[in-house]
């Protein structure tokens, strides 16, 4: 089960001191996922997909009653209370793991502030679509009437025409204090851009970073300076539909599928191994055979790197990068060329670790490598990632490790080559909560998506 909790307030800081946290569940048999771990993997091996997912959770609850044909009696449901007059900030997360979701907030606008860790230039939205494993931050004032509770919805994006989807929607409560009634009637209508595939994309090119908050830093690598930093590498990377190497299927990017190694790649290079990896992975793309390899790429330590991702795929794609944030400085579809740089939005790009690619279409990130170490780019879906679509960064200190990062703990796990070096591991488990754990997912659930939203400032 992926949780993810990220407020920024605490409780005791707030002139409202109330804090509603969502959480939530992963997008497939959480009993196979605990039991049958194997028969998950021969599954996505021979080409099956997770399939749709009986619902989405917000806060690992169910949806309310919205329908009575849909959602049968009894779910335990999110409600969110809140005062006439106030104003809460909600962060919402998609910690699903295959799905986008669109998210809305019956008759009342969402001025989002924040997104990653950055914030952003304030203008409301009535929805907004948020990707697998973004994170985004909204003000929502309490100026409706209170004749009744309003639906708070998730509701699943980018899916097949399949009439499954229709009915897979996570929907909460909003409730003022003073409401004299419940929620009814239809849900509040998602995005009709059947006809406009650009909707989606303007809605992201419009989240740009508040220039005039958080306060510039004088040298060029600050975050309002990155346009004028010279690119010293580009990796343009891509994603095709899946293939068969080795009689299973896998995804690629360049047409490499990546193969994790037994012994990690960082302590293989703390310790002077070699022939664990090579750092032969493609910078651009070929029409090479399609291989699984542990191959890395080699970035230069303060350099100023630019990538892009090319989709070539007919699903939405998105892709996280550890250790680092990177601005987005461009999206569009078709396939990227270096004319593309003309479009790039060099002055308020928003600063990030996750971002969308639309299907036929590209992506354009820049990013400062001042941070050493070897960071995994991944595709946030799933069966994607466990199919191969990874590739990890190698951005070393020509002065050698442990100048500029931490040395290694003392209770470092080793394996592969290195598993001689172990040390007898202390683990504390409690056995109480071990049982719960397993009782409260005995039952199989199919989950997908899932946010989590955090209600905090008062007026």
């Amino acid at each position: 089960v992926f949780t993810a909790i990220n407020t920024s307030i605490s409780s005791n800081e707030l002139s409202d001191p109330w804090t509603v946290i969502f959480l939530n569940t992963l997008p497939l048999c959480l009993r196979s996922a605990l039991c049958h771990l194997q028969e998950l993997r021969d599954m996505l091996d021979d080409g099956k997909d997770l399939g749709i997912p009986d619902g989405i959770l917000i806060n690992a609850k169910g949806p309310c009653r919205y329908d009575t044909t849909l959602v049968p009696e009894g779910l335990q449901y999110e409600i969110v209370g809140v005062e006439p007059g106030k104003t809460y900030c909600f962060r919402v997360h998609n910690v699903g793991t295959s799905t986008s979701l669109n998210f809305r907030i019956q008759n009342h606008n969402m001025r989002l502030v924040e997104a990653e860790g950055t914030y952003t230039y304030q203008q409301n939205y009535t929805n907004l679509d948020i990707h697998v494993g973004q994170s985004y931050s909204f003000l929502v004032s309490m100026d409706q009437n209170a004749s009744t509770d309003y639906y708070i919805v998730a509701s699943p994006r980018f899916v097949s025409s399949e009439a499954r989807w229709h009915d897979v929607n996570g929907v909460a409560i909003l409730q003022y204090s003073n409401s004299k009634g419940s929620a009814s009637g239809p849900l509040p209508d998602a995005p009709d851009d059947f006809y406009d595939k650009y909707y989606s994309m303007n809605q992201a090119r419009s989240i740009r970073m508040n220039v005039s908050s958080g306060a510039a830093r004088p040298n060029p690598q600050g975050s309002f300076r990155y346009g004028s930093i010279n690119i010293t590498q580009t990796f343009v990377l891509k994603n095709e539909s899946p293939l068969r190497i080795d009689g299973k299927r896998r995804r690629t990017i360049n047409r490499v599928s990546y193969s994790p190694p037994e012994t990690p790649l960082r302590l293989a290079d703390l310790h002077n191994l070699t022939g664990v990896y090579k750092t032969d992975f493609p910078t651009m793309p070929s029409n090479a055979p399609p291989r699984r390899a542990s191959s890395v790429l080699n970035a230069s330590y303060k350099g100023f790197l630019e990538m892009v991702f090319q989709n070539n795929e007919t699903d939405v794609q998105t892709y996280h990068l550890d250790g680092y944030s990177f601005f987005v400085v461009g999206m569009d579809y078709g396939e990227w060329t270096p004319n593309s740089r003309g479009s790039y939005n060099k002055w308020d790009a928003i600063s990030r670790s996750t971002t969308q690619v639309f299907p036929g279409g590209w992506t354009a990130v820049l990013v400062s490598l001042d941070n050493v170490g070897i960071w995994n780019i991944r595709a946030e879906k799933l069966d994607n990632w466990y199919n191969g679509q990874e590739v990890y960064v190698k951005v070393a200190d020509p002065l050698g490790y442990n100048v500029t990062e931490m040395i290694a703990p003392d209770n470092t796990l080793y394996c592969g080559l290195l598993e001689h070096l172990q040390k007898p591991q202390i683990h504390e488990t409690s056995k109480k909560s071990s049982g719960h754990a397993v009782a409260r997912w005995s039952t199989q659930l199919l989950a997908t998506v899932s946010l989590i939203v955090t209600a905090v400032i008062g007026s």
